[in-house]
Order: structure tokens, then C-alpha cells, then sequence
């Protein structure tokens, strides 16, 4: 290994958990995918099974001796709790074990800090990190100092960050103005959308469910899409133009996940609100994953938390050519679901179909004579609406067509 070479930190994995092992295994392999994300290596797992978590330390003080035994036999760099800990749980068990402590806040944290790469989204991030600071600064003791070099520590970084509330204070009064600034001009964007008439579908779904890979496919796109959790957080628009001519808008947002840090969730609100003000949302689910329903789950609950509520829904149950058998597919809180496979193209123009078919009930039809003067008027009509026939006359364009319910039919 060459000497400049970044060495990857090594965690243990530790879960305390009072429901079904099978469940806290699942959880932890999700940790171990998110720690992977975050460019560390996984050594070892452990479970402790407890009516709640030792409100003082984590795991208990026995589980936490033999942890620390552990530990120093697998040369961990430190580990990883699948909970948010408590300031106090944090320093505890940060105490007993001498070594550095990261709970799943931290991590999601720390990857949102390295994956964000637009302004407003580093911004969010950081507000989010200094938030997690704040709550944890009294009592932490030993805990922050220890959070040094590695993950859980990308983001503002400052040691004086770490340790003093009132600059924290400061920087997070600061963040929020230049975040407001931002969410205005976004509301700007988002006014000009909707006054255009054009249709948006909010792409939303679980981390890796293959939100980018389908945004690439259905619109030519160039998102980032790995097999990664969180590969892209910042969100992008593109426009589809659909068989009859008329243009679609679909917007990708961050992918949600078990237990997502309420601050990102608050930092991240007007980015993932933009499906509030969709036509259409669009749920993509990994078919493949065997915590399907636990992740969909996740996506719903997430929805209702941002008030979103009322909006036809397409689940796109995606990765189908992954399955062996014909495993039934069901999501009985979508009004359309269909099975398709995103990075192979397969059933994507019947899903494009199905967003027309719900475009198609919010439409009244319109018959119009437009003088050949008038061009412009046909554009409109093809840009946001969908046009039937059109027949060149003597004196103008008869043309057939259904409009946005919206205006009233007065596209023109």
C-alpha cells in the first residue's frame, strides 16, 4: 500500500433492539451499507436485546466491557450505533470504551456532508450537522474531542465549532438567512412551473431504489446513479416530452430512509417538498430488496410527515429482472402500480403511459380554429396539452385537443 494512500477506518456495528433479531440484523446491514457509503469498512457486529437502551450508556455497562474487548481484538477505529445516542449515552459509552463513537445521525450526517455538491445543499447540510452539534454539546465531554480525522467529522469542522454553543448559534442564524434566500428563489422557480401549466411528477422513493437511474431513462438525464446509498442528494428537473407531444417535468429528490435524522429532514424540507406541488408522485421501490413493504413503509410515513397528502400515486416497483420467480407485487395505498426495470428500460413507456392516463382526468376537451398568424397558439397547445388532430383549413387550424382542467380551457 502506498505510504499517501487513505487508510479506511474500521467500525464495529452495535444495535440495541427489544422487537424481532431478524429486524435488528436487517437494520444493521443497512448500517454496514451506509458505513460503506461513508468509506469505511465494517469488522464486526452486536446485538444487545433490552426493553429500551440503557439510558446511560447504550448496551449496558457488561456488554459494553466485553465490547471494548472486542474491539481491541479487531483494531476497530472505533463504533457505531444504528440509534441516535443521547449526549450522555454518548460520552458514557464513549468513556468506558476509550475510543471514538459514532451514532446513525452522525453517519447519515457525515455522507450527506460528502455527497452534497450544490450551494443550498451544502448549506442544508451544514445547518443540519450544526444542529446535531448543538443538541450534543452539553455533557459530551470526551466524546467530540475524540471525533477527530475520519467519519462523522466532514462538514464545518472547526474545533471552535464543536465546542462553543454561542458560535454555533451565530453560524446557524447565518445559515438560516442565506437558506431562506434560497428557498425564496426556489418558490420563484416553483410559482413560474405551475404558471405554465406544465405537469410535474416528484420522483420520490427509498435511498437506492433507482430514483436517478429512471429520471436518466425516462429523460435523457445524466444523474449520478450508483449502487450506493445517497448517491445523489441534490435535486435535479428534467423535461419528458411524452408520445403526444406534450412536456412533462420530473423532479428526483433525496431518497429517505429508516430513521432519518429529524435536522435533515427539517434542512432538507423545501427541497423535498417539491413533491407537494407535483400532479403526479411517482414511488419508486426496489423490488428486489428483501425489506420491500418495511422500506415502502418508510416512504409513506416520510410523505405524511411533509403533509403530503391527497396526490395520485404510481408505485414503479423497479429491479424486477433481479427476481427469480413472479413474486406478487402490491402496493395497495398507490392508485397505479406497475414492475419495471429502470437500468434496462423494460415497461418504462406503459409507465409513461399510466402518468398520461392520470394527467388525462384533470383535462377538459377543447376544440379550437387558429388563425395560421397565430403559431404560437399551437405551440401552447402541443407544450401543455395534449392535441388529437389538427386539419390544415382555408381559414385557420382546426385543431382537437384536451387542456389542463386548471385553466379553463384557456390555454390560448
Amino acid at each position: 500500500m502506498y505510504e499517501n494512500e487513505i487508510r479506511k477506518e474500521k467500525y464495529i456495528l452495535l444495535i440495541a433492539y427489544s422487537g424481532d433479531e431478524e429486524e435488528a440484523d436487517a437494520s444493521l446491514d443497512e448500517l454496514a451499507e451506509l458505513l460503506d457509503t461513508a468509506d469505511g469498512i465494517t469488522v464486526g457486529r452486536m446485538k444487545q436485546k433490552l426493553y429500551q437502551p440503557d439510558p446511560a450508556t447504550y448496551i449496558g455497562s457488561g456488554k459494553a466491557m466485553e465490547l471494548k474487548i472486542s474491539i481491541a481484538a479487531r483494531e476497530a477505529d472505533g463504533v457505531i450505533c444504528d440509534d441516535e445516542l443521547t449526549p450522555a449515552q454518548m460520552k458514557n459509552l464513549s468513556d468506558l470504551l476509550d475510543t471514538k463513537v459514532i451514532d446513525r445521525t452522525m453517519l447519515i450526517l457525515d455522507i450527506f456532508a460528502a455527497h452534497a455538491h450544490t450551494s443550498e445543499g451544502k448549506l442544508q447540510v451544514e445547518m443540519a450537522q450544526l444542529k446535531y452539534r448543538a443538541s450534543h454539546l452539553v455533557g459530551a465531554g470526551k466524546a467530540m474531542s475524540r471525533l477527530g480525522g475520519g467519519i462523522g467529522t466532514r462538514g464545518p469542522g472547526e474545533t471552535k465549532l464543536e465546542t462553543d454553543r454561542r458560535v454555533i448559534g451565530k453560524r446557524i442564524a447565518r445559515l438560516s438567512g442565506e437558506i431562506k434566500d434560497m428557498q425564496r428563489v426556489r418558490m420563484t422557480t416553483r410559482k413560474k412551473r405551475l404558471g405554465n401549466m406544465t405537469p410535474v411528477v416528484a420522483i420520490v422513493g427509498y435511498t437506492n431504489a433507482g430514483k436517478s437511474t429512471l429520471l436518466n431513462h425516462l429523460t435523457d438525464a445524466t444523474v449520478l446513479s450508483e449502487d450506493k446509498l445517497f448517491a445523489t442528494l441534490d435535486p435535479t428537473t428534467r423535461t419528458c416530452v411524452m408520445k403526444g407531444g406534450q412536456e412533462v417535468l420530473f423532479t428526483d429528490t433525496v431518497g429517505f430512509i429508516n430513521k432519518l435524522p429529524h435536522q435533515l429532514i427539517d434542512a432538507f424540507r423545501s427541497t423535498l417538498e417539491e413533491a407537494k406541488y407535483a400532479d403526479i408522485i411517482l414511488h419508486v421501490a426496489d423490488a428486489s430488496d428483501p425489506a420491500l413493504d418495511m422500506h415502502m413503509q418508510v416512504v409513506y410515513e416520510t410523505l405524511n410527515d411533509l403533509e403530503i397528502k391527497g396526490k395520485p400515486v404510481i408505485t414503479a416497483f423497479n429491479k424486477t429482472d433481479l427476481l427469480e420467480g413472479t413474486e406478487r407485487l402490491y402496493d395497495d395505498r398507490a392508485d397505479k402500480s406497475i414492475r419495471i426495470s429502470a437500468k434496462k428500460g423494460e415497461n418504462t413507456e406503459q409507465l409513461l403511459d399510466m402518468i398520461e392516463d392520470i394527467l388525462q382526468k384533470n383535462r377538459k376537451y377543447v376544440e379550437y380554429l387558429i388563425p395560421y398568424a397565430d403559431g404560437k397558439m399551437l405551440d401552447k397547445l402541443h407544450r401543455y396539452g395534449r392535441v388529437l388532430e389538427e386539419e390544415y383549413l382555408e381559414e385557420g387550424i382546426s385543431v382537437k385537443a384536451y387542456v389542463p382542467v386548471a385553466t379553463g380551457g384557456t390555454v390560448l
